[in-house]
């Protein structure tokens, strides 16, 4: 079976302050075969790239509205007059807060929903596939 990739590389901007941040290189990542997760890569030319994950609903939500709770959280706002989306992301290694283009990454999601539409991801998988082999002996 044939595997989509989608990713696009772009500048996020790490908040430190209300008054400052710092660019932050990021790849953000998609693949068929994990078709509920979303990857987003950071420090990609460093020794020690930091990657998470998490589900792409939560990214899709949070280009419109806030949402996630605990480990995620995503919500769009205005920075500067232009629109973004903040990611709240914690761990047990520390917390960020990171700022992304909403045009951006709204364009690369779009690519990621035509490659595996909303509501199709179990297929993706070949769950169904092995549960009708499994109910059909």
């Amino acid at each position: 079976m044939q595997h989509t990739v989608v990713e696009r590389e772009l500048e996020l901007r790490l908040i430190l302050s209300p008054e400052r941040s710092v660019p932050v290189p990021a790849r953000l990542g998609y693949r068929s075969d994990d078709p509920y997760a979303v990857h987003i890569t950071f420090h990609i030319d460093s020794e020690h790239p930091v990657d998470w994950t998490f589900a792409r609903d939560l990214l899709v939500e949070g280009v419109f509205r806030p949402c996630g709770h605990g480990d995620v959280r995503v919500w769009p706002t205005k920075a500067n007059g232009r629109s973004v989306v903040l990611m709240a992301l914690s761990s047990p290694d520390g917390d960020a807060l990171l700022e992304a283009p909403v045009p951006q990454v709204s364009a690369w999601l779009e690519r990621t929903l035509r490659a595996v539409p909303p509501g199709t991801e179990g297929g993706q998988l070949g769950i169904d596939d092995a549960l009708d082999q499994f109910l059909a002996r």
